[in-house]
């Protein structure tokens, strides 16, 4: 490659052409990384924010990173141009860009098509690409480390092979699913992502630490290379045919890659420790994809399926693309753009100090909020940690391109002053910035103390902070060990009882299907338990009755409630610490937002009405549906903001609708804080695969066919059921009736019920089990459609489909001023239908009780607005009351 200096990292300096044209293309790396910020910040309000991000860091910032970087190295050290050289290369980074904007679009939209073309055209790219290398590799000059090129061949071809997985997941179901999701996260992260990235560091890690490369560190990386492709041939074939303890082995077989690839570059550290922000950033980003893979192998020998092993393994996935691939693309970004972006040695160093700004606290932050997040702290710990983790992160992307404009600066400067080229000297030496970077470590940790703190104040329960156990009493130094079992809602034994002054060990073990804990009012916890798994909770002195019960939402309603007695003492409850109730809403703590709900008011600012149209069922007799379980906060009533728990960021859920014998393949990811789970009441199956409880970052993919018509409730069946539909979470599945004639209009309306908890909390559980609603609404908000009427034509004929979500209370829908003229009721048709008699009889009621559905049909004789409501007053008088606008 004439005019470009090669030393042993790579490239020292490239002419003005391609320093211009990794200027240019790195820029849609930035901007790749823009977007998953973007995304991060608002992933409250966008759907399936979750597997969004993670694309939009691997499939747009990291692939296309790996399109630019890869070609440059295997050119600079093969001395020689990819063939087509740049020009081609712009098509590839084209065609590339456009398969993972057609992935992500036909993924968020659930159009399938979409995603195979976006998928062909990435894993198309990516061949044409390693053809490219093989040709550059074959025709050059054969330096010292044009080997490495072979590595970024390996990786093109895993990345195929993880596209071929990855649109397999989007249809298969059951254990193919969790093979197909295993092999795509180990093909396109330990394969396309990390071959790469372990290939190009054996050049570029010694020109990061400034240190020459040694022939045992070039030899080490060649064997681990080696070692590294054979064990993912091993993990992608465990996956392929099903053999769980292949892919034990590959995964094992991969960490002994990285530690003979990476064993001198270690000593090298040790002689020599990083300097700024690059090198600590990939080498932290290495540490975290030791530490994955190592617990990946542990819990992929430890999981009892393939399922279970999917929704392990997706835990994993921050880690090895935030920790790994996000820190090791923002440290290799910050060392390699300087240096494309030139100008000679003062520009450079100039842009390097940009990138270099608050490098400690970066790291800090982001390695250690990392960890919070992906450790069992509480939630309010993981929340505060996730967002200062972000904030590190970002700051990088924005920092070149701040790097940037000061590089430009320093140029034109340079240039005018006539010292460009020459030599600058770092002002106080090498130690200089080292200070500077401790100080900042030091405030990164001290910031990440205080968040830390003030989410543990926030929810103090939730960390495990009570009154002292012991009351003053001294130890008697016997131990009382018990072992209790959680089932079916239970803690088995309910209760204990010790002498005074003993020390109580509870061994938790926990035989439901959902995740469970026990925590005392003292404080005392034994972290959530895993279905299958045991904890441990440990009271070193008990000097005083205890109550406990389990925190997860819902279940001390549903009587997951446990009693520590002492012997000989008063048998009165003690209850919980105040404001140490688990994670439980406690009324009496936080005045109910009922006493601002005025149904009068307009709505609050930003209001827009749940769209209760309904579309025609499309022509496909297939259904894939991605539906993304979130925790949103709310308008649900005029003044009242609630903590809702839905399907796809709606409350009631999206609208399925189709014809009987469609196929429906729905994907329930759970992005919530507690185990949630699905009934589809429109197919019939055995509910224990299905319908099981999901944990927070699992998947599982929920497959039936429509065989008999008519509007079906969907809603979460995870005990307790009345809390979580009460929350929000239900919705419909419409199966049109055989020869269902045309109409004009087609509306649906859900109706349930509000049990308004503190504002901006969650439901009031209270009032759920005592069946004492504060409010009814139609589709989610309490009269929205009195603010925002249903519109309709005079003389049209208007179908309305009406189901009844409770979790509580009946209704009797009516049309005030309208009477119906065809009425179907739970599959039946009860007035009217296909080649019904003409008759003079007509409905004024649709009655239906919670989970039951139906329609009815109508024509407006003239103008005006007709209400309609609940004929069951009270509730209309709640809230179940709406307006067709008829012009």
């Amino acid at each position: 490659m004439a005019g470009v200096q090669i030393d042993a990292g790579g490239v020292r300096s490239a002419p003005g052409g391609r320093a211009r044209w990794l200027v240019r293309t790195n820029a849609l790396v930035v901007a790749w990384l823009g977007l998953a910020v973007v995304v991060a910040v608002g992933h409250r309000w966008i759907p399936a924010a979750s597997w969004l991000m993670t694309h939009l860091l691997l499939l747009g910032a990291a692939s296309t990173a790996l399109l630019i970087w890869t070609a440059h190295f295997a050119q600079a050290l093969g001395r020689r141009p990819l063939p087509g050289g740049t020009r081609q290369q712009a098509v590839r980074l084209a065609l590339h860009t456009l398969g993972a904007v057609a992935v992500v679009t036909g993924l968020v939209t659930t159009v399938g098509a979409a995603v195979t073309a976006g998928a062909a055209i990435v894993a198309g790219t990516v061949l044409w690409h390693a053809a490219a290398l093989v040709g550059a590799l074959r025709g050059g000059l054969g330096g010292r480390l044009s080997w490495t090129t072979w590595a970024f061949v390996a990786s093109a071809l895993a990345l195929p092979v993880g596209a071929f997985l990855g649109r397999l997941l989007v249809s298969a179901g059951g254990e193919l699913a969790g093979r197909a999701y295993v092999g795509h996260v180990a093909s396109m992260l330990l394969g396309w992502v990390g071959l790469a990235v372990v290939g190009t560091l054996v050049t570029l890690w010694p020109t990061m630490l400034r240190v020459q490369l040694d022939d045992a560190a070039e030899r080490a990386g060649r064997r681990g290379l080696v070692v590294l492709a054979g064990s993912l041939a091993v993990q992608v074939a465990g996956t392929g045919i099903g053999w769980r303890w292949l892919l034990v082995a590959g995964l094992a077989g991969y960490v002994v890659g990285l530690v003979v690839a990476w064993r001198p570059h270690v000593a090298q550290v040790r002689r020599r420790p990083p300097e700024g922000f690059a090198p600590w950033s990939v080498g932290a980003g290495l540490a975290w994809l030791a530490g994955a893979v190592g617990v990946w192998a542990a819990v992929a020998a430890t999981s009892p399926t393939w399922a279970t092993l999917q929704g392990r393994t997706g835990a994993l996935v921050a880690p090895l693309a935030v920790g790994f691939t996000g820190q090791v693309l923002l440290g290799s970004l910050a060392h390699l753009g300087p240096m494309a972006l030139g100008g000679g040695p003062g520009a450079v160093r100039a842009a390097r100090d940009v990138v270099d700004r608050g490098a400690g606290a970066r790291l800090v932050l982001a390695n250690g909020g990392l960890l919070l997040f992906v450790l069992p702290a509480p939630s309010l710990v993981r929340v505060a940690a996730s967002m200062l983790a972000l904030v590190a992160l970002a700051a990088t992307p924005a920092l070149l391109v701040r790097a940037a404009v000061v590089a430009r600066r320093a140029r034109r400067s340079a240039e005018a002053s006539g010292t460009r080229g020459l030599p600058v000297a770092v002002p106080g030496g090498l130690e200089a910035p080292r200070r500077r970077h401790r100080r900042s470590a030091l405030a990164g940790g001290v910031a990440l103390a205080v968040a830390v703190a003030g989410a543990v104040a926030a929810d103090p329960a939730a960390a495990g902070l009570g009154a002292a156990a012991d009351a003053g009493v001294a130890a008697t130094g016997r131990v009382v060990e018990v072992e209790v079992v959680a089932r079916d809602m239970r803690f088995e034994p309910a209760s204990v009882t010790v002498e005074s002054g003993d020390r109580l060990v509870v061994v938790l073990a926990n035989a439901d299907d959902v995740a469970h804990d026990l925590v005392l009012d003292s404080g005392a916890s034994s972290g959530r338990v895993a279905p299958g798994g045991t904890g441990r909770l440990e009271v070193e002195v008990v000097g005083r009755a205890l109550d406990g019960w389990c925190s997860v939402t819902g279940h001390r309603q549903m009587g997951m409630t446990f009693r520590v007695e002492v012997a000989g003492a008063e048998t009165a409850g003690t209850g919980p610490a105040p404001g140490h109730d688990g994670g439980h809403q406690d009324p009496a703590a936080a005045p109910s937002a009922a006493e601002d709900l005025d149904l009068m008011a307009d709505p609050g600012l930003g209001f827009e009405a749940y769209d209760a149209a309904l579309p025609p069922a499309p022509d496909a007799a297939v259904h894939r549906v991605r539906l993304e379980v979130t925790e949103v906060e709310r308008e649900v009533a005029p003044g009242v903001r609630q903590t809702v728990w839905t399907f796809g960021g709606t409350a009631p859920g999206p609208v399925l609708r189709g014809r009987v014998g469609d196929r429906f393949e729905v994907t329930l990811v759970n992005d919530g804080t507690i185990g949630h789970s699905i009934d589809f009441h429109a197919g019939a199956l055995a509910p224990a695969g299905p319908m099981r409880t999901i944990e927070p970052g699992e998947e599982l993919t929920y497959t039936f066919t429509a065989t008999r018509s008519g509007i079906w409730m969907y809603h979460c069946s995870t005990m307790p059921m009345s809390l979580h539909i009460a929350n929000g979470m239900f919705g419909a599945v419409v199966i049109d009736p055989p020869d269902l004639p045309p109409v004009d209009r087609e509306y649906l309306l859900v109706q349930s019920e509000l049990y308004l908890g503190p504002q901006g909390g969650t439901a009031d559980e209270r009032a759920v089990a005592d069946e004492t609603p504060d409010a009814v609404a139609f589709n989610g908000y309490a009269a929205q459609y009195d603010h925002a009427p249903l519109p309709v034509r005079v003389g049209e004929r208007v179908r309305i489909w009406v189901l009844d979500a409770g979790p509580n209370r009946a209704t009797s829908f009516h049309v005030v001023g309208g009477q119906f003229e065809t009425v179907f009721r739970e599959g039946a048709w009860l007035l009217g239908g296909p080649g019904a008699a003409p008759t003079t009889g007509g409905a004024q009621a649709l009655a239906l009780q919670p989970a039951e559905g139906g329609f009815v049909e109508l024509v407006l004789p003239e103008p005006g607005q007709y209400p309609f409501v609940s004929h069951v007053m009270v509730d209309a008088e709640r809230g179940a009351h709406g307006l067709l606008d008829a012009r």
